[in-house]
Order: structure tokens, then sequence, then C-alpha cells
């Protein structure tokens, strides 16, 4: 799989997001991109990733 371009190897049955919060993101401040459709927040824990998948995740950072 490959996250924000980078190739990546999805574990057996790993979820968007235990692969969101190995790679060190807050699953609060971050969309996700699967397939070129967006996966909602609540679907984080239930979508399992294949080696196939295109990922990108952004990142919310506040500023004022």
């Amino acid at each position: 799989m490959f996250v924000n371009g980078v190739e990546k190897k999805a574990r057996n049955g790993m979820t968007l997001l235990e692969l969101i919060e190995e790679e060190g993101f807050d699953a609060q401040r971050v969309a996700v991109e699967k397939n070129g459709q967006i996966v909602p927040k609540k679907l984080f824990a239930e979508t399992i990733l294949c080696d196939s998948d295109k990922l990108e995740v952004v990142c919310f950072v506040g500023g004022g």
C-alpha cells in the first residue's frame, strides 16, 4: 500500500485506525482518503487495509 506516496506493508487484517496510530497521527485530527474516497472517522476502526490501497492522510493544524 502507499501512504502519502510512500510504500508501506499492510499487516494481515490491519485497520485504518491501527495504521494511523502506528504512523504517529492523532485520529481526531486527520482526514483520510482511501483509493479516492473519503473515509469517515467513525469507520477508521473497521476499515481493513490491503497491499493495493492508496491512502492520503491529511493532518489538521491549528493556528492563530
